[in-house]
């Protein structure tokens, strides 16, 4: 009360019915005040799970670019039918070159069942079709935007604007991480050639949470890490008293600044750089595996070299305890990723032959390991494309540009029920038709998958609670085992 009157409307419903009032305010600011996750002195602690779940990591291979779903995963035979002919009705500016679009074009590559689930899958996968039992494919798949770094926050943050936590964010902040010598969230990409996906290091960003969440970027070449090593002219003893003192000058800075969370990560993060110097040169070193190891992956193989220790790396990971990996292949420049708009053979073809035999053998190496069941596998990039080809008007040109309307999408281990396929695109590949998944709904899946609620797993910033799937999302139960 202030000079006799009600201040706030909390004052009021205080004074209301005896209090009356305020227990029903407690009531329904109940759930929302038991969201909050309490972080503690060392933010990334494992913690509990919302309910138990049956992923404790993520992996996700994320085909930058745009990978064509009617030319990997989505079968469609009308379109040898349709070959050559106009899309009537077709909106020129659902792809980005509204300039260049041609007739409807079949796939360059054959399709061929597999599987006690008999699922199609394109002849530029040999290895990883005879995976498609442990797979879950989500044909309806669809986003907001046919444009590459608005497409890669949306399918990262689930919003297509910088400035937001991405997924691995979310997950270690709502989980921690289990072993404190290396990051619970990894990013790698492609060599340094391809460069970064568009948007660069904001789709692994850790936005408005804590900055001790954010991605931790491997190099694709030379030490994944720079200056992991200590240096040859200082012995361990020196180290750890060096530690000690930075330590203490940083602690008692943050006693003077307790809002700044940045100085927390930053504490955090020379904690980790040292621990990590016993741990993290196992981890990277893959030329210690069996020689049958390296040979099922493909790193005997020039073609696939970089992606498969880089999938190597990311078993090693998730055997150590870290949380989330997220692997790119492609990079920023158009052929330079799976973004085929000048021609979706070579450029797709290529692509695959890099990623076939790795994330083949990653899947493998972790049923073997005992590590599947509880391992989530992601495979997908940020749009699909579209059945027109793209070329010059009238005729039928060898590329396809973006389509944001329909993707593909799969999911393996980590409990996904493999060997079935949830939703359905038009009968050639234009639009999701049935089922349709948005990318709140991947999401939420995601979370679910790991013993989260995406409900409930948010965080207070600028006077609202933010959440990973905003207002929307839904659980897939239906490809759940």
């Amino acid at each position: 009360m202030m000079n006799g009157l009600m201040s706030t409307r909390r004052d009021f419903l205080q004074q209301c019915g005896a209090g009356a009032g305020l227990l029903g305010l407690s009531t329904l600011l109940g759930n929302d005040a038991g969201a909050a996750i309490s972080l503690g002195a060392n933010p990334m602690a494992s913690r509990a799970p919302h309910f138990g779940g049956t992923t404790k990591a993520v992996i996700w291979l994320f085909m930058n670019g745009g990978p064509s779903q009617v030319d990997t995963w989505d079968y469609k035979p009308a379109l040898e039918t349709y070959h050559g002919k106009k899309l009537d009705g077709f909106d020129n500016t659902t792809g980005f070159f509204n300039k260049q679009v041609g007739l409807m074009a079949r796939s360059p590559f054959s399709f061929k069942q597999y599987g006690q689930s008999g699922a199609w899958v394109s002849d530029i996968f040999p290895h990883l079709s005879q995976h498609v039992d442990k797979m879950a494919f989500i044909k309806s798949f669809h986003t907001e935007s046919n444009n590459h770094s608005p497409a890669l926050f949306m399918m990262n943050t689930g919003v297509p604007r910088m400035g937001y936590p991405c997924v691995g964010s979310w997950a270690t902040y709502g989980l921690g991480t289990t072993n404190q010598n290396l990051p619970g969230f990894v990013v790698m990409s492609d060599p340094k050639n391809r460069g970064l996906p568009k948007g660069h290091a904001a789709n692994w960003s850790s936005g408005f949470l804590p900055g001790v969440f954010q991605g931790t970027y491997f190099r694709p070449q030379g030490e994944p890490i720079p200056n992991l090593s200590r240096l040859k002219s200082m012995n361990s003893k020196q180290q750890e008293k060096q530690m000690q003192f930075v330590d203490e000058m940083n602690r008692l800075h943050l006693a003077r600044h307790e809002q700044e969370s940045e100085l927390t990560a930053r504490i955090k993060s020379f904690e980790l750089a040292y621990n990590m110097q016993s741990t993290a040169l196992d981890v990277i070193d893959v030329d210690r595996e069996p020689e049958h190891t390296r040979q099922m992956y493909g790193l005997d193989q020039p073609h696939c070299t970089h992606f498969a220790r880089q999938c190597i790396m990311a078993r090693k990971m998730v055997e150590q305890g870290v949380r989330f990996v997220q692997i790119y292949s492609g990079g920023m420049a158009n052929d330079r990723s799976w973004d085929g708009h000048k021609d979706i053979s070579k450029n797709h073809g290529g692509f695959a032959l890099e990623t076939d035999q790795p994330i083949a053998g990653l899947l493998a190496d972790l049923e073997q390991r005992g590590l599947l069941d509880e391992t989530l596998v992601v495979w997908g990039g940020e749009f699909g494309r579209l059945p027109v080809s793209q070329g010059q008007p009238g005729s039928v040109g060898k590329g396809r540009d973006h389509n944001p309307h329909c993707a593909t999408y799969w999911m393996a281990g980590g409990g996904i029920k493999g060997g079935v396929s949830y939703g359905e695109s038009d009968e050639i590949g234009h639009r999701a038709a049935v089922d349709k998944v948005h990318v709140n709904d991947l999401h939420a899946t995601m979370l679910h998958l790991m013993g989260l609620d995406h409900k409930k797993l948010t965080y207070s910033y600028n006077g609202r609670r933010f959440r990973l799937t905003d207002v929307g999302g839904r659980v897939l139960f239906p490809i759940l085992a």
